[in-house]
């Protein structure tokens, strides 16, 4: 029976990681774009509060005993932090230049493309049931984004870049995971840092820091309250991703991320009026359907290589 309990308190925790991720990336997608909307603060700058404040976040979790700091070799986290810099970037213009619904549409590239990163770089195969929902996922992104009447070419290079650098991000954190020996916090702990002063090297060249519109520019209280809780959630998503991807895989990160990407859906279009198409709705539903299909079709190979492993001698 101790064997159940604990599988049981382990499923009680991924649960939990799971319903936690689910609220704060529903969260900081909309006051994300609140903050660009309404207060217009600069995309990189915000990004480099949420790394600086997720790493204040894990020191102070640190000295709390939450977790105990690992030393590990910067070398071996440098293509890591870049990444991370590269995948807050690329994911926030993309929300910034694209209406909600296209930018949570395009985000759903990021299963295809991980599902190719695996099989060219770690020969991993996949059904041909599975390699097949892949182009109604396909279809439905190109179709939302063809019939977007706020269509931004600018907008759609930064989501392709997003979608690239997050599927590339997403299987380098379990994979670093596993090879340096550590767990989320550790790891995280580690790069934030090193993801944040390249940052700071590089907003200078493409956003101002003082005067109008700059990091540390005349801003209202409110903005700047809004800039700090967004700061505060972006430490609760990186958290969290880690953890599920660490506990879990990237796959199965994606497959949940499927339940905000209706709720996000359906946000976008009702806090920012965003304007929907009939041929946008097809691509959407297009898109929903395929995204099922994946779904399915994994969960039943898992179950069935669970039962393969049951019944052998």
């Amino acid at each position: 029976m101790a064997w159940l309990a604990d599988r049981m308190r382990g499923h009680g925790r991924i649960a939990a990681g799971l319903l936690l991720n689910l609220l704060v990336s529903i969260c900081i997608v909309f006051l994300n774009k609140w903050i660009y909307v309404h207060h217009g603060f600069p995309n990189m700058s915000l990004t480099l509060v949420h790394f600086v404040v997720t790493w204040l976040g894990l020191y102070v979790c640190q000295k709390l005993d939450v977790f105990a700091p690992k030393s590990l070799p910067p070398s071996k986290l440098v293509l890591l932090a870049l990444s991370f810099c590269g995948f807050v970037v690329f994911t926030n213009l993309s929300l910034q230049n694209n209406t909600v619904g296209t930018y949570q549409l395009a985000k759903a590239m990021t299963t295809p493309v991980i599902l190719v990163i695996q099989s060219l770089c770690y020969h991993k195969t996949f059904s041909a049931k599975v390699q097949l929902t892949l182009i109604p996922i396909t279809l439905g992104v190109i179709l939302n984004s063809y019939y977007d009447v706020k269509f931004n070419f600018l907008g759609m290079v930064f989501a392709a870049l997003g979608v690239l650098v997050t599927s590339l991000y997403q299987v380098w954190v379990g994979a670093k995971q596993h090879e340096l020996q550590v767990n989320s916090m550790q790891l995280l702990y580690y790069q934030a840092p090193m993801s944040s002063a390249m940052l700071l090297v590089v907003v200078p060249f493409f956003e101002p820091l003082l005067g109008e519109g700059g990091i540390f520019g005349p801003w209202s209280a409110s903005a700047l309250l809004m800039v700090l809780l967004s700061g505060v959630i972006a430490f609760m998503v990186n958290l969290s991703i880690y953890w599920i991807i660490g506990n879990t895989s990237p796959v199965t990160y994606n497959m949940f991320g499927h339940f905000k990407f209706c709720i996000t859906l359906f946000g976008g279009y009702v806090l920012f009026k965003d304007p929907l198409s009939v041929n946008q709705g097809l691509g959407i539903l297009c898109t929903l359907f395929g995204i099922l299909a994946y779904t399915h079709f994994k969960l039943s190979e898992q179950e069935g290589s669970k039962s393969k492993l049951v019944q052998r001698p």
